[in-house]
């Protein structure tokens, strides 16, 4: 239960305090202090130990009590130093244990915290261990924001009893650039589950309209949107997964694994068959109709969002919002920017006659899933399609021929974009030229977008990594460039300093 800003915790048994710990290990990022206080043998170590083996996936981790050493520091997924204070001889000699630079780089776990008060951060997490009866009773003060997370670990613990996994094991998976992280679920002698942690956020203010950018852009905001299209893909003959259990309202899913192969080698580079494979799955989705308006339940019909041009510009300003000035230290003109936005309604006026059909949107390495043992269109998991909208069936090929976390080389661009073709020819009714337009079109605004979506993950969500992409999405956006549609953007792009030699 919690009480403001309380959390009580009834602990039956020892494997009640293990599981405790897989949802606290979930629960900590790095920064995190975990202050851990109780009696002698209040099971302070056992729940030190629990965390530790679940952020290292390994139940034989050896954990030594670090009662002497006072520091045992573990190189995992976030760095966790394990502190017991017990035997500190002064407050002062946490700094030389190397507390600042241990909590700066990771996750202090900390037994005895009391022997050292003054000297711990005063956002810590205080948990407190107690008797009750034959059980334990955790008890936990903390500030926002990790009392949030705390809460979300325990309320999807209590979504797994409600759906029939009481006991299950929980690990870290992954995580991705929007808010929504997975974990992988271990039921007693069944295959692994995957389980998507999709919470509610505040909708940001508003950009275009009154409107919010995940709105504008036509983000999906909840559960319902992959549901109806996991759901319409699959009964299609489509491999995505099926949907075990889900809370609308709280944005927990439970849903089917479809496997952990990708489409790349062990060297990170593009497995040719299997791309080409993803592309003929692509081209078979593009010879059927996906209706627009699909039934979830009793009471929800998710109406698959048409993308336009509203959701078109607001993308491709990015580059206005973001690119430009990182690139050159200078904002956009007035005059650059009402040229650049004309140019993109002259461009999307194009698109009128465009086939237009289900667009998945990131349709690349990191969301397709091998399957080696299916055959057909079933060796391709699909995963990530909630952003799915009507659109030019163009788009998702550029998507993969261009795969925007790997370089797809010349050579195998033109056999994907070969392939496609092909099939899609022999499908008949299929106008080439109007394709390949809009394929540089759509192949240009992706790119755009990517380009100034790579500075804004760097400059206002902290995450520099993404960066790397950027010369991939300058150098595929002069491949779109070569269409003749496309030579007002790009010559604007070159009067604004934007070219594939940038870093």
């Amino acid at each position: 239960m919690t009480t403001g800003d309380t959390i009580s915790v009834f602990l039956k048994d020892e494997a009640a305090t293990i599981r405790f710990g897989d949802d606290l290990a979930l629960a900590l990022k790095a920064g995190d202090c975990l202050a851990l206080s109780g009696d002698l043998g209040a099971g302070k170590s056992s729940l030190a130990r629990a965390i530790l083996r679940a952020m290292a996936d390994d139940e034989g981790l050896e954990v030594p009590s670090p009662t002497f050493t006072l520091v045992q520091s573990y190189d995992l997924r976030i760095p966790v130093s394990h502190f017991d204070l017990y035997r500190l001889g002064d407050p002062a000699e946490l700094t030389e244990l190397g507390f600042d630079e241990a909590l700066e780089n990771g996750i202090c776990l900390v037994e005895w915290p009391e022997m050292a008060e003054g000297e711990l951060p005063a956002d810590r997490i205080a948990l407190r261990l107690d008797q009750d009866g034959s059980g334990r009773r955790a008890t936990i003060k903390a500030a926002e924001p990790q009392a949030s997370r705390i809460r979300r670990v325990l309320a999807i613990r209590a979504f797994l009893d409600e759906a029939g996994f009481p006991t299950v094991k929980r690990r870290f998976l992954t995580g991705d650039a929007s808010l929504r992280a997975y974990e992988a679920i271990y039921p007693d002698a069944a295959p692994r589950i995957i389980l998507m942690d999709w919470r509610p956020h505040p909708e940001g203010p508003p950009v275009h309209d009154g409107k919010s950018y995940p709105k504008v852009a036509h983000l999906a905001q909840n559960a319902y949107p992959f549901v109806a299209i996991a759901d319409a893909l699959r009964e299609r003959g489509f491999a995505t997964p099926e949907i075990y259990q889900v809370d609308y309202e709280q944005g927990i899913l439970l849903i089917e694994d479809l496997g952990t192969e990708g489409v790349l080698d062990d060297d990170g580079q593009p497995i040719a068959e299997r791309y080409r494979q993803s592309v003929a799955c692509l081209a078979h989705l593009h010879s059927m109709q996906i209706p627009q308006n699909i039934p979830v339940s009793a009471t929800h019909t998710h109406h698959i969002p048409d993308f336009d041009r509203t959701a078109m510009k607001m993308e491709v300003q990015l580059v206005l919002d973001w690119h430009i000035a990182w690139k050159r230290g200078t904002p956009p003109t007035d005059i650059e920017r009402a040229e650049y936005l004309a140019i993109w309604d002259a461009l999307i006026d194009e698109l009128a006659t465009a086939e237009k059909n289900l667009l998945l949107r990131d349709f690349h390495s990191p969301n397709i899933i091998w399957r080696d043992e299916k055959s057909g269109i079933g060796k391709i998991g699909i995963i990530d399609f909630q952003d799915a909208m009507i659109g030019p069936t163009a788009y998702d090929l550029a998507s993969i021929v261009q795969d925007a976390r790997v370089t797809i080389k010349p050579a195998l661009f033109r056999q994907l974009m070969d392939d496609y073709l092909a099939l899609r020819r022999a499908q008949g009714g299929f106008d080439e030229a109007e394709f390949m337009k809009a394929w540089a079109i759509m192949s240009a605004q992706r790119n755009c977008k990517l380009a100034g979506l790579w500075v804004r993950l760097l400059q206002r969500d902290g995450k520099p990594g993404y960066l790397k992409h950027m010369p991939r999405t300058l150098a595929y956006l002069q491949v779109a460039f070569e269409h003749e549609a496309l030579a007002p953007l790009r010559d604007w792009c070159a009067r604004a300093g934007i070219g594939q030699s940038e870093s």
